[in-house]
């Protein structure tokens, strides 16, 4: 069974980063795609960043690109979130997503797997 541990959260002043690790165990997800998702207090969840599972492609929300890096580490089994120049609208649950897959397809945004979150609050 594949189990998705973040780790890295926490509380950051507005222009401030953090760097987000999930750690994937059961299982190696080299061959998977990966991705960060983000729920705001209140609102929906987001996909903010995802990676195939070469690094080869790479998608960004709107709402981070510029200012968030994902990477992995296949031979560690990681993938983190790199994220600067934060600002308070980032703050929210951050969660790590995996799924049955090489490649993230906007057609079918559905993931298979879900790390606990991790509380990124940022500060004005």
């Amino acid at each position: 069974q594949v189990q998705l541990v973040e780790s890295g959260g926490g509380l950051v002043q507005a222009g401030g980063s953090l760097r987000l690790s999930c750690a994937s165990s059961g299982r190696t997800l080299s061959s998977n795609a990966m991705g960060w998702c983000r729920q705001p207090p209140g609102k929906e969840r987001e996909l903010i960043a995802a990676i195939s599972w070469s690094a080869g492609r790479i998608y960004y929300a709107d709402s981070v690109k510029d200012r968030f890096t994902i990477s992995r580490d296949n031979a560690k089994n990681t993938v983190y979130l790199q994220m600067n120049s934060l600002k308070p609208e980032d703050t929210a649950v951050y969660y790590c997503v995996a799924k049955e897959g090489r490649y993230y397809n906007h057609a079918d945004p559905s993931w298979h797997y879900w790390g606990q979150g991790t509380q990124v609050t940022v500060s004005s």
